[in-house]
């Protein structure tokens, strides 16, 4: 067998090999951002019953000033506390209740924008939100995300729950949601987190013995050659 031959030889069983791996399995990872900016919560300054900050946020900004800017780090909407408790429960004076709420007399159509290290491939975005109906607080009439209407089902009226969207294929290292609000509402969101597609750690060790195979099959077809 000439070089050229072998060379193809190899080609054809790498295709093979690599092809057989195509479908491997994928697992769902949460992706964490490095930061989110955004107006902060409003709270008593706009009769509020208790204040709804960011308080903890840990960028630039006043977390004590309804609908200040905050830039540059995380907060509540990121920490893993996903309320099922509504507002009224679990809110304070302090603002380190576990909502952050916008009034949307004062902050209309809050828009908080995501940065992530690299450019992760975000397959599917979960808001956990506050839908009692009770003082105010009502799931957003829209939900934009990356400037498009994405269609979502709200919690049932009177509940807290999740609004989930999959099959969104966003790439980039930033995002934006935007929250449309009904007149005269709030919006009260606990969680905002983030999923991707990754291979299983099994199937890098099926492409390490892969190119482990190629490289014996080639060092053998060379020894026949010579």
């Amino acid at each position: 067998m000439n070089l050229k031959k072998l060379t193809l030889c190899s080609l054809a069983t790498g295709a093979t090999f690599f092809a057989a791996l195509a479908p491997s399995a994928v697992m769902a990872a949460n992706i964490v951002p490095t930061s989110y900016s955004m107006p902060n919560g409003d709270g008593k300054a706009h009769n509020g019953s208790y204040n709804y900050w960011d308080a903890n946020y840990s960028g630039s900004g006043s977390t004590n000033i309804d609908g200040a800017a905050l830039s540059g780090g995380l907060g509540k909407l990121t920490d893993g506390i996903v309320s099922t408790s509504f507002w009224q429960i679990v809110s304070n004076n302090a603002g380190t209740g576990e909502y952050v709420g916008w009034l949307s007399s004062n902050t209309l159509n809050p828009v908080i924008t995501f940065n992530f290290s690299g450019s992760p491939l975000i397959d599917s975005i979960s808001i956990q939100m506050d839908n009692s109906q009770y003082g105010g607080v009502f799931a957003p009439a829209a939900i934009w995300i990356d400037g498009v209407n994405k269609s979502f089902t709200a919690p049932t009226p009177g509940s807290v729950g999740s609004v989930s969207f999959t099959g969104l294929n966003l790439s980039g290292n930033s995002h934006t949601i935007e929250f449309q609000q009904q007149t005269g509402t709030w919006t009260f969101v606990s969680e905002i987190s983030f999923a991707g597609a990754v291979p299983e750690p099994e199937t890098y060790v099926m492409l390490l013995a892969g190119l482990g195979l190629l490289g014996s099959v080639a060092r053998r077809r060379k020894l026949k050659v010579s």
